[in-house]
């Protein structure tokens, strides 16, 4: 799985279809952690992000989809 995150990493949220009540789809935060579970097909990771506009909420990667942006890396 490409496109996982570390602490410290500045993201962008393209896409959150399975949350209720999701991000908005554009904002920007920085990762504070990223926990992976399973192993091999099944594998997922779960991220904490504080989002700059201060909502909480973890991504699930996947199915969320993310933007990793150029400065952070």
């Amino acid at each position: 799985m490409s496109n996982i995150p570390r602490p410290g990493d500045r993201i962008r949220l393209l896409a959150m279809p399975d949350d209720p009540d999701p991000i908005p789809t554009g904002e920007v935060g920085t990762v504070v952690s990223v926990a992976r579970h399973g192993e091999g097909r099944d594998a997922w990771h779960q991220v904490d992000v504080e989002w700059d506009h201060g909502r909480s909420l973890m991504l699930t990667l996947p199915p969320d989809q993310i933007e990793i942006l150029p400065d952070s890396q």
